[in-house]
């Protein structure tokens, strides 16, 4: 965390970080003041709602890592949205 304040101090710019956040991790980074976006990648492939389970509190889908790259039809495109019980 050291070095990310370090880049806020030295940098006035807008900072992007992206790579295993959470929506914690995520909103403590733009509320902290050392990130002004976090980008969201292998989570949207397994959560195409991912705005509204971050919003709502929903549960997020793990991805197949098996399917990340390639491979048969299974994958990106058949991952359900989150339906409330």
């Amino acid at each position: 965390m050291a070095f990310k304040h370090a880049v806020r101090e030295a940098y006035k710019g807008v900072l992007i970080y992206a790579g295993r956040y959470d929506a914690e991790k995520a909103e403590s980074a733009l509320q902290e003041g050392w990130a002004d976006m976090i980008g969201f990648g292998r989570p949207f492939i397994a959560n195409p709602d991912l705005p509204s389970r971050i919003q709502h509190g929903y549960p997020l889908t793990m991805h197949d890592p098996n399917t990340l790259f390639g491979g048969a039809e299974q994958g990106l495109t058949d991952y359900p949205a989150y339906t409330p019980a």
